[in-house]
């Protein structure tokens, strides 16, 4: 079910254990029980993870491989706000603009006084979707520039501009008619030529291309079975600037990376411009969220970080980016309810936290290394994972890796969980039984045992086979 993880050969230990990672990926698909997932981390310009899970289509069974790919959706978003701050850079247009500058057809309307930093920034009071929004669930056709303008002329503003942080598709379907205003060309060809191309981006487009290894976007999960519904293929119209753009999750880590601190692709000021906080969302009983212009913002692990979702029928996707340390991870599935977010935002926090605790000596990753590894029984599953110099102890199933893992302490030859307030055993030794071929055959903790996982999947499916005769 796992397609193998692609990693680079540092000259000195990752700070992490790529098949560790890659793993954890593994094991939040399975428990889901999402069709597929891609993945990819960049670390200082270096993809240093890259690997896909499952399949790209259920009906057909054809593995999912790292060249398969994705609607990414409101990634799009990051693409048009870049495309107008470069422009704005050139001075072709200034992000001040209201619509009626540079679109005739919304002159004297509420919509044509929004101005493009308004619109980049969700503050315009633009309706979302528009009036007939079914294209979200394969009804109507995406809006082509005609459908587009027609729907913001006759719906108007819903509320004031600059009232409330009011997400709409629709305002950035309207700029991508600016970009096409101001440039005289088509919008998918100046992104092409102005974006994807000069940062070598191959394999991703404005619009999926005929021919495109992509991925089939699959329903949600019945309430009572695993079955799921292919989701057929639609092209966005003049809604591509929102929401059409296809790519990979290595090319999503490159194109952030282009964000990044002391790189060229914008000025730094327009940079800082764009990530930083316009908006706030607080709701209750939601997380705390934060908007600049086309980029969404969030803390992990003590990082501010940077980045997307896409939300297209049948796909989700996400991506996190650390601007200051040239970190990314992005995550891409094929089912509605894909868990992209919970994914990226554990792996981000998996990568961070190892980051933060240095790379170790090859000498040392060794001694830490023989000790890991991942371990099964009644109860669930258990990593034993080297994060930089420090050993975890993670419970691979939760959503947040980190939440209730424990930081193992080393006293020789023996790991003790820590000494601090817990339901669990502080002080207490962590044994790791050695096995014949040089890898732990399995760990006791509080005096309950673990053995290797793999061993004990196998005791477990044959008990299954015995139950079922088979």
């Amino acid at each position: 079910m796992t397609t193998e993880p692609m990693t680079t050969e540092p000259a000195t230990p990752h700070p992490f254990d790529p098949d560790h990672l890659a793993a954890w990926v593994g094991t939040q698909a399975g428990f889901a029980r999402v069709p597929g997932v891609q993945y990819a981390v960049r670390v200082g310009g270096d993809v240093v993870l890259e690997g896909a899970w499952g399949v790209a289509d259920v009906t057909t069974g054809e593995p999912l491989r790292t060249d398969h790919v994705f609607r990414v959706a409101s990634h799009s978003k990051t693409f048009t706000a870049t495309a107008v701050a470069r422009l704005a850079e050139r001075g072709a247009l200034r992000l001040d603009d209201a619509f009626e500058a540079h679109l005739p057809e919304l002159v004297g309307t509420g919509v044509g006084r929004v101005t493009l930093r308004e619109a980049l920034g969700h503050t315009g009071g633009v309706r979302r979707d528009g009036t007939d929004a079914d294209f979200w669930q394969l009804g109507p056709p995406f809006p082509d520039r005609r459908a587009l303008v027609a729907s913001v002329r006759a719906a108007g503003p819903v509320l004031g501009r600059g009232e409330v942080f009011k997400y709409s598709n629709l305002a950035y379907g309207l700029l991508g008619l600016v970009v096409e205003a101001v440039t005289g060309r088509p919008f998918e060809r100046h992104v092409q030529d102005d974006l994807l191309g000069p940062l070598g981006l191959d394999r991703t487009s404005p619009e999926l291309e005929d021919g495109a290894p992509a991925v089939v976007g699959h329903s949600a999960l019945g309430v009572a079975d695993d079955g799921r519904l292919p989701v057929a293929p639609v092209r966005t119209g003049a809604l591509a600037a929102a929401t059409g753009f296809c790519s990979t999750a290595s090319d999503l880590t490159r194109w952030f990376a282009a964000h990044a601190e002391g790189s060229t692709l914008l000025r730094p000021e327009t940079r800082r411009l764009l990530q930083r906080d316009e908006s706030a969302i607080d709701r209750p009983h939601a997380r705390p969220r934060r908007y600049g212009l086309g980029f969404e913002v969030r803390d992990i692990e003590g990082r501010r970080v940077v980045g997307h979702s896409g939300a297209f029928p049948g796909q989700l996707s996400r991506t996190w980016a650390d601007p200051a340390a040239g970190v990314v991870v992005s995550v891409l599935t094929n089912a509605v309810d894909g868990p992209a977010d919970t994914i990226a935002t554990g792996l981000f926090a998996l990568v961070a936290t190892a980051l933060d605790a240095g790379a170790p000596t090859p000498a040392e990753a060794a001694d830490l290394d023989r000790r890991t590894g991942r371990f099964a029984n009644l109860w669930g599953l258990t990593d034993v994972v080297r994060l930089g110099g420090d050993v975890w102890l993670i419970d691979p199933r939760r959503d947040d890796p980190l939440a209730g893992a424990e930081r193992l302490v080393a006293d020789g030859e023996t790991l003790r969980l820590p000494v601090e307030p817990g339901f669990g055993a502080p002080g207490e030794p962590v044994e790791v039984l050695p096995g014949e071929d040089g890898r732990p055959a399995g760990i006791v903790v509080a005096g309950v045992t673990s053995w290797r996982a793999e061993d004990y999947e196998a005791g477990r499916r044959a008990q299954l086979a015995a139950r079922h005769g088979g």
